[in-house]
């Protein structure tokens, strides 16, 4: 390892005079203030791995490292003690040959655990120093981390904020932003029409939003132009509940043998301005899951798939049924079970991510009253209300580990 000590007048100098010396993987062991300005002491592996033996004293003396300095002491001093060993006879010399890979190994062990001890501290002086420079954008990063809002996209608006500007002013830019980042389709459904197949994963709410959607479009259009298609085989008595609903509506119910006889039966039902598609809730592990999607993706001219998402879902399951679901280029996503959610801003950051047009919002069983079009600012004041109601607090730690960077030290 190559110890380097640096002064510079200004932290971002000093940090790009470190990168310059040491290159990318650098790491910071020390930063202070001093007379000259900020004085950085960085090290950097320089031998694939393994401790230079005339580096590896200076590398753990207590001036350089003031803390862990003493525990990588006893792998460094042992490896200098290998490679200076006299090789007496050859079933001597054979030790330390076996001996290195492992005492490297330790080493290296040792350096990752000090880097991220090392980056750790670093971020903690990156996220006091961020709040003192910018507290209004420290305290938007805060509040926006506490509705759930993910770590990039939070940046993204933080970023965008001016300098100088005030608690009020920040917050109402940072939400408005946020409402302008997620998109939505408005009711265009319901004068249009279409061949919708409600896909998602199991106990999102596909049918009783089906439902929904036959019945507002049944109020204002009646129910002549309206199909329904009952594909769900999987869950019993999905098939009754479709015809009971047809029957009710008056509307044509029909029930296709496969899955995959579902884009030949559409085909044949021109004459209808509104179809809906009841889709089998997928297990995102099960094997027809994948028969099912190329089934969806090989007909996306002739039907849109509407991805249906539970707002009462963690943001990383969320991603991955975005994810699971891509083979079958979903257009649209309604989001369900808003009654539920203690927080949307997972919810609603996944929706940014991919870039999906969120047409409708459910947050109850009545039909069809609690199914409303999506307006991005009132989710955004959702979440924010949510946020207060829950009083969902950030960790500080939290908040150091995830914006205290490098990045915002340079600046």
């Amino acid at each position: 390892m190559r110890i380097i000590r640096q002064v510079a007048p200004t932290t971002r100098q000093a940090m790009r005079l470190v990168r310059e010396r040491l290159g990318d993987n650098a790491v910071i062991l020390s930063s202070r203030r001093i007379p000259e300005g900020v004085e950085i002491t960085a090290g950097a592996d320089v031998a694939g791995g393994t401790v230079v033996p005339e580096i590896a004293a200076e590398a753990v003396t207590p001036a350089s490292v003031p803390g862990p300095a003493p525990v990588a002491a006893a792998p460094a001093t042992a490896a200098v003690a290998v490679r200076q060993a006299p090789a007496a006879t050859t079933a001597e010399a054979t030790v330390p040959e076996a001996a290195a890979p492992a005492t490297s190994d330790t080493v290296g062990q040792e350096l990752k655990t000090l880097r991220c001890m090392l980056e750790t501290q670093l971020a903690t002086l990156a996220w006091t120093d961020l709040t003192r420079r910018l507290p209004v954008h420290t305290q938007l990063l805060r509040e926006l981390s506490e509705m759930g809002i993910a770590r990039d996209l939070a940046e993204r608006i933080s970023a965008q904020l001016p300098q100088d500007c005030d608690l009020t002013y920040g917050r109402r830019f940072a939400f408005t932003a946020l409402a302008q980042y997620l998109p939505v389709t408005g009711e265009r459904w319901a004068e249009q029409g279409g061949r919708l197949a409600l896909i998602g994963a199991t106990g999102v709410g596909k049918t009783t939003t089906l439902a929904k959607l036959a019945v507002r479009w049944t109020l204002r259009h009646g129910a002549r132009e309206l199909a329904l298609v009952a594909s769900d085989s999987a869950r019993m008595g999905a098939h009754d509940e479709l015809r009971a609903l047809g029957q009710l509506l008056g509307a044509a119910v029909y029930v296709p043998e496969r899955f995959a006889d579902v884009p030949e039966l559409v085909g044949r039902l021109d004459r209808y301005r509104m179809i809906l598609i009841d889709t089998p809730g997928a297990n995102l592990r099960d094997p027809k899951f994948a028969a099912n999607l190329s089934v969806l993706a090989g007909s996306a001219s002739q039907l849109e798939s509407v991805l249906v998402l539970s707002a009462s879902t963690q943001a990383g399951a969320l991603e991955e049924v975005v994810r699971r679901f891509e083979p079958a280029h979903p257009a649209t996503a309604l989001l369900t079970k808003l009654d539920e959610a203690t927080s949307l801003g997972g919810s609603l950051s996944v929706l940014i991510r991919a870039q999906l047009r969120l047409s409708y919002i459910s947050e109850g069983q009545r039909v069809p009253e609690d199914l409303r079009p999506a307006r991005a600012l009132d989710l955004v004041s959702r979440a924010v209300a949510l946020a207060k109601e829950n009083a969902t607090h950030a960790d500080e730690d939290l908040l150091r580990r995830r914006f205290g960077k490098v990045s915002h030290v340079s600046a």
